[in-house]
């Protein structure tokens, strides 16, 4: 009986490690059956050992005594089974261990795979989704102003007029210039098939981008595409009525989702979570031209938000709760759930809807470090995100940090960094050193070339 304690101990092992991860992994049983089935006995102790940040594998065999090519051959064969990231720069690998969210979860349904029992795993994700969802899962992702993904405004749905849409906000254009694009099955809506479930849109559509795609495409765990099919993949979304949803940084986006407002985890933190802000929503909000409303209620059937009703036409009350014809009602908006994804203005036969630049932009991270550095404030996880790796904490990171703790509300920037017992940090958000900002901040194009 002691091998099987000592099993279950390095199981928990590695939840609580993916527990510190930026996006978390709430403890329960159901977690812990999951791990069971994806890391084999022999991975499940080196898993608990790796870094959450990604760190050479050179570097990463000296800490961890192991020789590198047996680190390299074992590591190469986690990242081929979705559990640890898998990153070429420059001809040296770096590894990290995969997060539940944004890591695991989508890899292990981003294909079809006999090497798993997917349905028996579908249930138990759903599951554990669901256990808490007042505290759980969704909670510990998505609960922070900084999301991991942003809603992308359909292009055709603006005015010729509008020229305020950036190039980091066009689908098109991430598409275009991505240096590498890989396409995979819809993890959500693949879940949701075990399950009977799923709904009838496409699932073929989930769209990886530059370094992620090179490295989703080298494991197996997405298919190569050219440009001009991710494009098809994108109109065939589109007509399908699905929202694009992108990682949420400006630079080096490394994904697309292609999401239904039924299968996505996203929305059901939404809808089922009641996070209202689980995504972010684009610069757009959408607008309706009542005395053109015909009341068929067509935008309310596709907004994946359910962010539009029926209300009396004329009355910008709530319905009193008797029924109204469709004649006599015309669309309501709830401005708070509005995306700006664009759906409903291609859904409207009237050509009653219009999309308008919202008064307040979107914050939106330059980089996936600064996105990962604001949530890990937000979320109070700053020691684990800067500590937990093989070797210093660089300045390229420290001046990211500075510069985010220079506009943070004070209180909770001491919040954020109490747990580090740091003279340095204290001293930053004490004086915000604007010299020392300005030389680690970088230019779009600097980042690009690095």
């Amino acid at each position: 009986m002691g091998h099987i304690a000592t099993l279950d101990h390095k199981y928990g092992l590695l939840q609580r490690q993916l527990e510190r991860t930026v996006t978390g992994a709430p403890p329960s049983p159901r977690l812990l059956e999951i791990l069971r089935l994806l890391y084999s006995k022999e991975d499940v102790e080196l898993a608990a050992r790796l870094p959450l940040p990604l760190t050479d594998a050179k570097r990463l065999a000296r800490r961890l005594r192991l020789p590198l090519p047996l680190l390299v051959d074992r590591l190469s064969a986690m990242a081929q089974r979705g559990l640890v990231f898998d990153v070429e720069h420059e001809g040296r690998r770096y590894f990290s261990l995969a997060p539940l969210a944004l890591g695991f979860f989508e890899f292990t349904f981003m294909r079809t795979r006999g090497d798993l029992p997917q349905r028996q795993l579908a249930q138990l994700f759903d599951d554990y989704m669901r256990e808490d969802a007042a505290g759980g899962i969704y909670r510990s992702v998505f609960e922070g102003p900084t999301q991991i993904g942003r809603t992308l405004v359909r292009e055709e749905s603006l005015s010729e007029r509008q020229t305020e849409v950036l190039d980091w906000e066009r689908a098109s254009h991430l598409v275009k210039t991505a240096s590498a694009i890989g396409v995979g099955l819809c993890a959500c809506r693949h879940l949701a098939s075990h399950l009977g479930q799923a709904c009838d849109r496409p699932q073929r559509v989930c769209l990886t981008l530059n370094y992620a795609a090179k490295s989703l495409v080298r494991n197996g765990l997405a298919d190569p595409v050219t440009a001009g099919e991710a494009m098809r993949i994108l109109e065939q979304s589109k007509e399908s009525g699905l929202v694009q949803i992108a990682d949420n940084v400006k630079q080096r986006v490394a994904y697309i989702c292609n999401c239904c407002g039924c299968c996505c985890e996203m929305f059901h933190a939404v809808h089922v979570g009641n996070i209202r802000n689980a995504i972010t929503s684009s610069n757009w909000i959408m607008q309706i031209d009542r005395p053109k409303c015909s009341g068929c209620g067509q935008c309310a059937s596709v907004c994946p938000m359910r962010a539009i009703a029926l209300t009396p036409a004329g009355d910008d009350a709530a319905p009193a709760g008797h029924a109204q014809t469709p004649q006599h009602q015309a669309a309501r908006l709830c401005q708070e759930l509005c995306l700006g994804c664009g759906v409903c203005v291609a859904a409207c036969p009237n050509r009653a809807i219009s999309m308008s630049p919202r008064e307040q932009r979107a914050l939106t991270p330059a980089t996936v470090v600064e996105r990962m550095l604001l949530m890990a404030i937000e979320r109070r996880r700053l020691a684990d995100f800067l500590f937990d790796r093989h070797g210093p904490v660089s300045h390229r990171v420290l001046g990211h940090l500075v510069a985010i703790l220079e506009r943070t509300p004070l209180p909770k920037a001491l919040a954020a960094i109490r747990p580090l017992r740091s003279i340095f940090l204290n001293a930053a958000v004490a004086i915000s050193p604007k010299p020392l900002v300005e030389l680690t901040r970088e230019t779009g194009d600097e980042q690009a070339n690095r």
